[in-house]
């Protein structure tokens, strides 16, 4: 039996739950120039929790598309919000 740290992100998973989707729609919902479509996510349980999203991005001048991990805070109470986006790859 494995145990994750406290404070650390678990495992990505490709089965995304409604909360996670829930989170990612409620931080990405300002996006017109970027589609983002998350492939896998990680949770870090904090006062909220943190999540990591794999995703697959594409702009919208282009049909060219490239991964990027996005991170979001979801508080325990209130709006999930973006922390950081990385672009992994063209």
């Amino acid at each position: 039996m494995s145990y994750m740290m406290v404070g650390t992100y678990g495992p990505f998973s490709s089965s995304l739950d409604d909360r996670a989707m829930t989170c990612f729609k409620e931080a990405t919902a300002h996006f017109d120039d970027v589609q983002y479509t998350p492939v896998a996510v990680a949770t870090q349980v904090v006062s909220g929790t943190n999540y990591a999203f794999f995703c697959d991005a594409k702009e919208s001048h282009s049909k060219t598309l490239y991964s990027a991990m996005i991170t979001i805070f979801k508080p325990l109470d209130g709006v999930a919000g973006i922390m950081d986006i990385e672009k992994l790859s063209d």
